[in-house]
């Protein structure tokens, strides 16, 4: 197995992830197998308690392991599928150390940063390795910025694993930022040379060096980097700001063939160059649509553009299938009211409520399903969306006055939503709710069938801890409202819809995890056809 090891300087948010995920595109456009993985330096053991506002979407994986949103990327932009052994975190690396030491695995010897942290780490990807034998390229991104105190474990590690599998089979990529500063009109290289000099004085020499610009990368600054950095000229790539969309990025990084340098590197230079028509179909139909709709988001980190990730690019996926760019409309749902629903939400194609948890703006988000249902506008509700759907039909279709979800109003006469048995035994915040992949039996005849192409067994991620309350099930059917979907295992509804609407249905699971550039989620396919179909229709 090959190895490439992707580090970050200069500043946080450079796009590690997104030039990871864009050169696993093109290993795998040569006909590699690509697996990817993420080690973050911070303390937590995962980011499953850590607030939106602080880390972003928590991306969820068939094992039910929560996640970096960078691997949502990784899932994305290749055709790897991740598990828990993809995603390392410092408190992971502290956790397991310190039990070994007090089962005493570690025979009594003083347990010690160098060498028992480092082999900790190195485990991981040895791991990794040993259970995926035929991958041809394993790649490892480090999260954080080099220099920084929490991450030099991991520096470290990666210094001591190229060592003990050989250098000809590790590539490092270390992606800095090309600052231009626009009094001087110039760009500026030292932030960079001074990246690459801290990790080269950790133990590092980088083979590539992919520099985040917003122009182009000129042949003086190129040779520049070269020589204060110690690679070669043509291992300077530029990293571009792309125009329009993310899926440029393969593209972009095309240009300099970083692809190229890395299976050289690695000795896997005789491989093909990469097929990139059927990316480049897919970007062009991003860029260049033929039609244009409208989705309001529902929700209340509509101020943070990485909280709702996966939604985001799935709606890109799905437009993309259909030849239509979806503007998103982002309705912070605290500022919804009975008053003023139609004005907040405006002239919209689609309404979609997305998960989340806790009571803030929860009113605003049934207000919204109610404008959804009762003007005949397409609604798609995901995981807390389905409960609010839930809540919604009941208040208003079913007379059932204060119908709520038991985690919002634990005094509600009508818990139409509430908790399962087995989860009012937990305590603690971290890794305990209905996670990961489950099975779901799909109903003949509804119109969940009919986007899942009949299929009769689905398997879906999920990321909650309160279910549609079965003690209401036959009262809501009576008034109109149909079941699609139930858990195979559990009998748990999964999936609700409203025959007599033109499109409203809403999924107890998290679609938005298992959709892919050229393969868009059926769900969300079926959401943005709805969407272009109700605005042929309300524009004649």
């Amino acid at each position: 197995m090959k190895y490439i090891f992707v580090t970050g300087g200069v500043v946080s948010s450079l796009g590690k992830g997104l030039a990871a995920a864009s050169i696993g595109t093109l290993l795998e456009q040569r006909g590699l197998k690509v697996l990817m993985q993420k080690f973050d330096p911070y303390l937590n053991v995962d980011p499953g308690t850590m607030s939106p506002f602080q880390h972003g979407e928590v991306y969820v994986l068939d094992d039910g392991a929560e996640t970096d949103l960078d691997l949502g990327h990784y899932e994305r932009f290749t055709s790897g599928v991740l598990s828990r052994m993809n995603n390392l975190t410092s408190g992971q690396v502290f956790d397991s150390v310190i039990k070994k030491e007090r089962d005493g695995k570690y025979l009594g010897k003083t347990v010690q940063f160098i060498p028992h942290v480092t082999d900790e780490i190195k485990e991981r990807i040895y791991e990794v390795s040993k259970n995926n034998p035929d991958v041809d390229v394993l790649m490892t991104e480090i999260g954080g910025t080099v220099g920084d105190m929490e991450g030099l474990l991991f520096i470290e590690a990666l210094r001591q694993f190229a060592l003990e599998v050989g250098k000809e089979n590790v590539c490092f990529i270390h992606v800095t930022l090309l600052p231009y500063i626009k009094a001087a009109g110039e760009v500026k290289t030292k932030p960079t040379q001074q990246s690459v000099a801290k990790l080269r004085e950790l133990g590092i020499q980088p083979d590539i060096v992919i520099c985040r610009t917003e122009a182009d990368l000129d042949e003086d600054n190129r040779r520049k980097i070269a020589m204060f950095c110690n690679v070669e000229r043509k291992h300077v790539v530029a990293f571009r700001d792309v125009a329009h969309s993310i899926y440029e990025c393969p593209l972009d990084l095309r240009r300099d063939k970083i692809d190229r340098l890395v299976v050289d590197k690695i000795g896997l230079g005789h491989t093909p160059a990469p097929e990139l028509e059927e990316w480049e179909q897919f970007v062009k139909r991003v860029i260049y649509p033929k039609h244009k709709i409208t989705i309001a988001v529902a929700g209340k980190y509509t101020d943070l553009q990485d909280a709702y990730k996966s939604i985001y690019e799935s709606l890109i996926h799905a437009g993309a299938a259909h030849d239509t760019k979806v503007n998103i409309v982002r309705i912070d749902t605290e500022d919804v009211l009975d008053s003023n629903t139609a004005e907040k939400i405006g002239h919209v194609n689609g309404i979609l409520v997305p998960g989340g948890f806790g009571d803030r703006g929860i009113e605003g988000k049934i207000l919204a399903a109610k404008y959804a249902r009762t003007q005949k506008i397409p609604y798609f509700g995901i995981c807390l969306g389905m409960q609010i759907a839930t809540i919604e039909f009941a208040r208003n279709v079913c007379g059932l006055k204060g119908a709520n979800s038991a985690e919002f109003n634990q005094d509600t006469p009508h818990p139409v939503v509430s908790i399962q048995e087995e989860q009012k035994k937990i305590s603690g915040m971290g890794n305990n709710m209905r996670l990961g992949s489950c099975e779901s039996i799909l109903f003949a005849g509804t119109l969940a069938s009919q986007l899942y192409k009949g299929a009769e067994r689905i398997q879906e991620r999920h990321r909650h801890r309160y279910e549609f309350n079965s003690d209401y099930q036959e009262q809501l059917q009576e008034k109109g409202l149909c079941i699609s979907a139930v858990s195979a295992k559990e009998g748990l509804v999964e999936i609700i819809e409203i025959p007599s609407h033109p499109f409203y249905i809403a999924c107890q699971y998290h679609p938005e995890f298992k959709s892919k550039p050229n393969h868009p989620h059926p769900l969300f396919s079926g959401f943005v056809k709805a969407a272009l179909e109700h605005k042929m229709k309300t524009e004649f």
